[in-house]
């Protein structure tokens, strides 16, 4: 945790008010908090996951890696153990789950993943519904190749894997696609880079669109960025959960932002 976050931090348990669902009086975001945010049952996936995971923390492999985006205040080169990879850069365990869970609540068709990693993130959209199409973009062409054995190993047959920039590869997502109705927004962290994707995303966007971004203050520019997301007039529902956030379009739902007392 960087200065700023631990800032940030501080703040968060000051002002995070709702835990449980407790005083929050919309049924739809009631319900969210209460039966989906912490919800305990596992799912059926879940401990295959947690495998591959494993697998990948005990991997000895080293791999040269590009960062296209915001780049990285843990790693001093690009010389990296994909075991540290998927302990700085994956998405965790439980943070996992709730998106899962988000995907089984939401039941999105077309999912846009921006920033693979090495896939245990993918996993968690992918593996609720065979049915639903994850498109993943990813910088590094190493990871890339690291993710797709992950993808192998998990059976997968509805991913959709895409190497280079974000900024060149998301354009090429939404021209195939009719719409989006869900994104992951987990790499390239910087406030002009998260604003540019969220706006590309919301042209496309479903009438009940979900949007999650990771480490939203993981820096001033990201901080600055979720505070202009949510005041989105397109926004209804936004939550913060420090780690991450998550925004939802939906038209019949009054606006509202809660801050989430998680987990």
């Amino acid at each position: 945790m960087n200065w700023f976050q631990l800032k940030a931090f501080v703040k968060y348990k000051k002002v995070a008010k709702y835990k449980k669902g407790h005083r929050i009086h919309p049924p739809f975001a009631f319900d969210l908090v209460r039966h989906i945010f912490y919800e305990n049952h596992p799912y059926y996936h879940f401990e295959e996951i947690e495998q591959i995971r494993q697998d990948l923390l005990n991997s000895r492999v080293r791999i040269a890696v590009d960062d296209l985006g915001s780049g990285s205040k843990k790693f001093r080169n690009n010389s990296r153990r994909i075991k540290d990879i998927v302990t700085y850069n994956s998405t965790p365990k439980k943070q996992g789950e709730l998106i899962s869970r988000l995907v089984v609540e939401f039941k999105p068709r077309s999912i846009v993943e921006l920033g693979t990693s090495l896939g245990l993130g993918t996993l968690y959209m992918a593996k609720p519904d065979s049915k639903a199409k994850v498109y993943t973009i990813e910088g590094c062409s190493n990871i890339s190749a690291v993710a797709k054995n992950t993808f192998e190993k998990a059976g997968l047959k509805n991913v959709m894997q895409l190497v280079g920039s974000f900024e060149s590869q998301l354009p090429e997502v939404l021209k195939i696609t009719d719409q989006v109705d869900m994104v992951y927004f987990d790499g390239h962290h910087d406030y002009d880079a998260t604003l540019q994707y969220f706006k590309m995303c919301l042209q496309k966007a479903s009438e009940s669109a979900l949007f999650i971004f990771d480490d939203i203050h993981w820096s001033k520019g990201m901080d600055e960025a979720w505070s202009e997301i949510i005041k989105d007039d397109r926004v209804s529902v936004s939550f913060d959960l420090f780690r991450f956030g998550i925004a939802i379009i939906n038209k019949e739902v009054l606006k509202q932002h809660y801050i989430v007392k998680w987990p």
